[in-house]
């Protein structure tokens, strides 16, 4: 009893903490100090069960306790939303594999498999576990039944008697409180104040604002009660597929490789173009009337498109098709390795793509993001064809896994918008603009890179001044927003402090407001507009 008791306060503790720390608090130290709370939890209630998370289980903290940090690191969009997807999904994995460890090994379909299971126990196992526990105990004869029914009379009356006892404490107790708290609000105007926030919940018009936060705490810990139950019960990896297709192979190897051998061609030939034209010599030679940074902005996204296709294409048949003798597996590997190397020369055609449309236009997130997908997306390549040939089909999911925790990750170390800061200041000495409302736009991780632009004597005067509207703009933006600890992060602090260094400098710029248009006129006489 006393364990199913730690188990509903465990999940009610959590589902407060979830409200206290999110409500009206965007992603930051709350994310981090949340996972940490859940991942106790749910150690201390398998710990009571006398339950121990196998060692490889135990491997998946290192990735889950990493992205959790990001939030408290960086405030980039994608970087925030992958590291949220991934922690949980981690954090997920590790719940449906605890006991039993072999998540390394899982397939696509023991994936789909546990992730419906985990489903079933956030909305089912709770229910469940309660009826069995209110099940009586099967009774050895007449009279221990007799014996059981008596000590649980005796134990009844002073339960009673105790549940009276604390009521009328409460009630000689509020007054006492009403006076004390008076004299202590009337001491101490934060007290007092802290003290009237506290009052203001309990007003009526707050009321459904209240049952609402109510209703998603309890089930918060709900779901939370069926995840430390799935993990207690059903995490032992007893039921995997063992490389059992989630629907029998039903497509023939003939109808496959037609299908293998007519990519391969159009990709060929489409590679042979590549080679005729666009990897050619000269920078500025023209394409049917198109220039070099005009034929990159028609393309590179389509390229991407279309080697990720590939891959999907190679791995839905590699799942699908019949392979009956070794000439028809290294028939269809060969076929398909070779669509995948063509796939890499395509890649690589996107990425000089990618790079002449930011040597023309500036780099942005989604070039950023462009960029770093395709690298990991060309490794990802590489390492299919290598499990391929030796026939280790069954890691392509964790593979990819792997790669697009490498690509998060990635984001979040080469800092996306510090680096489209560096990357466009960079370039504006060269004569190319710098868009003064776009980098404003950007999130605080940017703020470090522009004061270290701004303070570096290399820089012309009017790039200077272009940076220091940016800066003024973002100072004008931060001045009007609020936080608190629960959404700290190390980004917005450094950027306060690279800010505050600059202080003095930037008071020589004039902000005006026309129209609830932000304008900042710079030291060399140019309007700039906030976004």
């Amino acid at each position: 009893m006393k364990r199913t008791t730690i188990l509903w306060i465990t999940a009610l503790l959590l589902g407060w903490l979830f409200d206290f720390l999110f409500w009206q608090h965007p992603l930051g130290f709350n994310f981090f100090l949340y996972v940490l709370l859940c991942l106790g939890g749910g150690f201390l209630v398998l710990n009571l069960n006398g339950l121990r998370p196998a060692r490889k289980s135990l491997l998946l903290l290192i990735p889950i306790l990493l992205f959790a940090c990001i939030p408290f690191i960086r405030q980039e969009p994608l970087s925030l939303f992958l590291s949220f997807v991934l922690t949980l999904a981690l954090m997920g994995l590790l719940v449906v594999s605890c006991l039993g460890g072999r998540w390394p090994s899982y397939s696509l379909t023991d994936y789909i498999a546990q992730s419906f299971k985990l489903v079933g126990s956030m909305l089912a196992r709770p229910l469940i576990f309660l009826s069995e526990t209110r099940q009586p105990a099967p009774a050895d004869a007449t009279g221990a039944a007799a014996g059981a029914s008596a000590g649980a009379n005796t134990l009844s009356h002073p339960g009673r008697k105790r549940f009276w006892a604390i009521l009328r404490g409460l009630l000689i107790a509020l007054p006492v409180l009403a006076v004390f708290a008076a004299l202590l609000s009337s001491a101490d105007l934060v007290f007092a104040q802290r003290l009237h926030d506290f009052a203001s919940l309990f007003r009526l018009q707050n009321l459904p604002q209240n049952l609402f936060r109510l209703f998603y705490i309890l089930i918060a810990a709900y779901a939370l009660a069926g995840v430390f139950l799935h993990a207690a019960q059903k995490s032992t990896d007893g039921q995997l597929r063992n490389g059992k297709p989630l629907v029998p192979r039903f497509l023939g190897f003939t109808e496959a490789a037609v299908v293998l051998v007519a990519v391969v061609a159009l990709f060929a030939l489409f590679v042979v173009i590549q080679f005729q034209y666009f990897f050619g010599a000269g920078a500025n030679i023209g394409l049917q009337g198109f220039t070099y940074s005009e034929y990159a902005r028609r393309g590179f996204g389509e390229l991407v498109a279309v080697a990720f296709c590939s891959l999907l294409l190679f791995l839905g048949l590699s799942a699908v098709v019949k392979r009956q003798n070794n000439a028809q597996r290294w028939g269809f590997s060969g076929l398909g390795i070779a669509m995948l190397l063509l796939v890499g020369v395509i890649l690589v055609s996107a990425f000089q793509r990618l790079l002449l449309y930011e040597a023309a236009y500036g780099f942005s997130r989604l070039r950023m993001y462009t960029h770093i997908f395709m690298i990991w997306l060309g490794i990802f390549l590489a390492v299919v064809v290598v499990l391929d040939l030796l026939r280790r089909e069954r890691l392509f999911p964790l593979a990819a896994l792997l790669a697009c925790l490498a690509f998060a990750l990635t984001l979040a170390l080469v800092n996306v918008d510090g680096s489209i800061v560096r990357q466009n200041v960079a370039r504006a000495p060269q004569g190319k603009g710098l868009d003064v409302p776009y980098l404003a736009s950007l999130s605080p991780d940017a703020v470090p890179a522009l004061a270290s632009a701004f303070e570096s004597p290399a820089l012309p005067g009017l790039t200077r001044d272009a940076v220091g509207a940016v800066l003024v703009c973002r100072q004008h933006a931060v001045s009007k927003s609020a936080g608190g600890w629960r959404s700290f992060t190390l980004s917005g602090w450094w950027a306060g402090q690279a800010m505050a260094r600059l202080q003095s400098r930037l008071e020589r710029y004039q902000v005006t407001l026309d129209q609830d248009v932000v304008k900042i006129l710079t030291p060399g006489h140019v309007y700039y507009e906030c976004p």
